[in-house]
């Protein structure tokens, strides 16, 4: 104390910084992403905990990407979910936010694209556009028949419209659709046809193309022609096992940057960028 007082010692806190610069400059020089957000996580977490970490800890730069006038797609799933409760009450003029995928259940869930979507426009001060329909329809015909309604349609083009997408990432075995027990009867279909990840409901291959099954014509969300056209679209993914997912999805240029943690941004950096096609 008496050091202190004659100025002898001085005690300063410095500002933390939550991100891995490094890793993320590395990920912008293999796979050439735009501007990833790698935050900092404890080892040992589990996904629970990562994605609270990650999502309070990256939710300011998020909600730097929401400008005026944004046009903002948005899916739903547990690590968008945790972003858009603890996002900014920020209120920006014009924003527009779209549900991008139906609704998984019959009960609307905390994950959903509509309740999560609904939180993101609230926070921002935005509009809100929602698609009513289900996220998967028991048959082509049904699908058909929905997107075909004028009320659909309008949210079909109010997509086109986006400049921003923010979007999950999951896998046969972790996502939304697992967890609830509606992936189960297509499983053995999906991974026959080499599916690797999901993105709004749809699921690809390692090239990062949509995987042709049944449950591509029975899926109610954006297509992936369409995601690919939005200029900017960011993954929100944690874990180290959905990286073989996220590889194929900048593959297929599904997606043009990330928020993630520290062990699936290393498990990306180990994954070869390209690879042979199956024969």
């Amino acid at each position: 104390n008496e050091a202190r007082e004659r100025g002898i010692v001085r005690i300063s806190v410095s500002d933390y910084d939550p991100r891995s610069h490094d890793l993320e400059k590395r990920l912008m020089e293999k796979w050439g992403l735009v501007a990833p957000v790698v935050i900092k996580t404890p080892p040992g977490a589990d996904e629970t905990d990562l994605r609270r970490v990650v999502a309070r800890l990256a939710a300011p730069t998020i909600a730097n990407l929401i400008k005026p006038l944004s046009v903002i797609a948005v899916s739903g799933g547990r690590m968008i979910r945790e972003v858009a409760q603890v996002l900014p009450d920020r209120k920006t003029p014009g924003v527009t936010v779209i549900q991008t995928m139906g609704s998984i259940d019959a009960t609307i869930s905390p994950v959903d694209s509509l309740e999560v979507g609904r939180i993101i426009a609230l926070r921002s001060g935005g509009s809100f556009t929602t698609l009513n329909s289900p996220a998967l329809v028991p048959d082509k015909k049904t699908r058909d028949a929905l997107a075909a309604l004028a009320q659909i349609q309008t949210v079909l083009k109010k997509m086109s419209q986006a400049t921003l997408a923010l979007i999950g990432v999951g896998t046969l075995s972790n996502s939304s659709f697992a967890a609830l027990g509606v992936l189960a009867p297509m499983v053995k279909q999906l991974e026959k046809a080499g599916a690797v990840g999901e993105i709004c409901g749809r699921f690809f291959d390692r090239d990062g193309n949509e995987c042709n099954t049944g449950w591509r014509d029975r899926v109610v969300s954006i297509e992936f022609d369409l995601l690919r056209r939005i200029p900017e679209v960011v993954a929100l993914v944690v874990g180290a096992d959905r990286a073989p997912a996220i590889a194929a999805a900048i593959r297929g240029g599904l997606i043009k940057s990330i928020v993630t943690d520290i062990a699936a941004a290393e498990a990306l950096l180990q994954l070869e960028k390209r690879h042979s096609r199956r024969p």
